[in-house]
């Protein structure tokens, strides 16, 4: 009676194993659940008119950049201007011992004055000349006069054949006088163009001893913020070429912003000017839009000013330039900043959430809700992101039902159980829906300094006295 009831444990054990195992389903199992719809949220698509924005990184850089040099050299005698702070374009900035160079403009002077004595005694020289040719032409009349009158006389023996010869005589010496009288008209007149040429010398001598009395003052060639002083009073200043910079000074308002774009980005704008759906930045001037590191949105506007002439073959991308205003010097030359510019025209486009294109190797697609609320993959062409949603450029239209949530649980030909709700575009960044090219009254033009082409502009002292006279 012991055993029976130490194997009842065991044996009910077993029992109740092979009871459970060996037992129908449940209703509602797995395959129950496989027949049942999948559960998804659907949306339609929202279109709207708007543009592609496309992304770029810059760096921002002045308009105008100058490292100020000397041009003479000598000790710095003194400076006059704050580190850091703004200076006017003409502004004093450092000065250079110009003792030295005020002695050469008053050595120059001395000797311009001692040409212009030269002149006045060769002029005088060529007045003296031509009187004294006047008065061998005197002699030489009279002469012949006395020659023409004797020459008929010897014949009959009125005058001596002695006489005759004096006369003869003193003909050719008048002759032999104006002759000689004609050579120093001459050389007097070479002396008078000799001292042209030594007061010519003389002025250009002078005008280098100025202009390097002029350099020893050392003025701001543009307008901008300084920098520091990299040479202090008292120094040796070597100017011309290889002269250190004393400082640099760079521009601030405005402002260039350069970029780069690669050559998949170059090729669809130059496609996008062939079908006048986008024109270049070339021709026009296209809007840009940047931010700081710290800003939200896209607060500054400018345009696009240069693009570079060649891509760059060690980077693969080209260079191109936008400029923007800087009034409150809020923009700093260096600083990398966010910039937007627009990638196509303005138009209708076809806008879903990101989540909701799935990806089956190189190809994209949605799937939609068709007949009898059956799934339906679509194959869609895709573009830039716009207002925070994904641009459909084909595949869709924008009556379709799309598939916004539970991708994961979709496959063609299923049946779905639906949720819909409504797609909301985002602000863009507060980007606009269309853009204009810049008008020329909104140009960002740096100061330009007119070139003197006047005639009196290139005129020598010597020149300018005798038009004066």
């Amino acid at each position: 009676m012991t055993l029976p009831i130490r194997l009842a444990g065991p044996l009910a054990v077993a029992a109740a194993v092979l009871a459970v195992g060996c037992g129908s389903k449940p209703p509602g199992g797995p395959q129950a659940n496989a027949n049942a719809p999948v559960e998804v949220t659907v949306a339609k698509p929202l279109v709207l008119s708007t543009l592609d924005w496309d992304p770029y990184t810059g760096r921002l850089a002045p308009v105008d950049e100058v490292e100020v040099r000397a041009r003479v050299s000598g000790y710095l005698e003194s400076y006059h201007f704050e580190e850091g702070q703004f200076v006017d374009e003409g502004q004093l900035l450092f000065v250079i011992d110009q003792r030295p160079y005020q002695a050469a403009v008053d050595q120059a002077k001395a000797l311009l004055e001692e040409a212009h004595s030269r002149h006045r005694q060769a002029e005088a020289q060529v007045r003296e000349a031509e009187a004294g040719r006047q008065q061998v032409s005197a002699r030489l009349e009279l002469a012949q006069t006395q020659l023409n009158r004797a020459k008929p006389l010897v014949p009959r023996g009125a005058i001596s054949e002695d006489a005759y010869d004096e006369y003869v005589a003193a003909a050719r010496q008048a002759e032999a006088d104006a002759a000689a009288a004609d050579a120093a008209i001459e050389s007097a007149k070479a002396a008078v163009n000799a001292a042209v040429a030594s007061i010519a010398t003389a002025e250009a001598a002078l005008t280098a001893a100025e202009l390097d009395l002029g350099y020893c003052r050392i003025t701001a060639p543009i307008r901008g913020r300084v920098s520091r002083r990299m040479i202090t009073k008292g120094n040796l200043v070597t100017g011309g070429l290889g002269a250190m910079p004393l400082t640099t000074i760079v521009s601030m308002d405005p402002i260039h912003v350069y970029f780069d774009c690669n050559e998949q980005a170059l090729l669809k704008y130059i496609r996008l000017d062939q079908t006048t759906q986008r024109k270049s930045s070339r021709d026009v001037k296209t809007p840009a839009y940047m931010a700081l590191i710290d800003e939200e949105g896209y607060p500054h506007k400018g345009y696009i000013d240069f693009v570079d002439n060649r891509v760059d073959r060690a980077t693969g991308s080209m260079r191109a330039r936008a400029i923007f205003a800087n009034t409150d010097e809020e923009l700093v030359p260096g600083v990398f900043v966010r910039l937007q510019i627009p990638g196509s025209e303005p138009g209708p486009r076809v806008l879903i959430p990101d989540s909701a294109v799935a990806t089956d190797q190189a190809a994209k697609f949605v799937y939609i809700v068709g007949e009898g609320d059956k799934l339906e993959r679509r194959p869609v062409t895709t573009g830039a992101i716009s207002k925070d949603l994904r641009v459909i450029t084909g595949g869709l239209d924008g009556s379709e039902s799309v598939v916004v949530k539970g991708l994961q649980r979709c496959r063609p030909g299923a049946e779905v159980k639906v949720t819909v709700e409504e797609i909301v575009a985002g602000d863009d960044l507060g980007l606009p829906d269309t853009y204009e090219p810049v008008a020329p009254e909104e140009w960002l033009r740096p100061a330009m300094t007119p070139i003197n082409t006047t005639p009196d502009a290139a005129l020598t002292r010597a020149q300018k006295g005798a038009k004066a006279r």
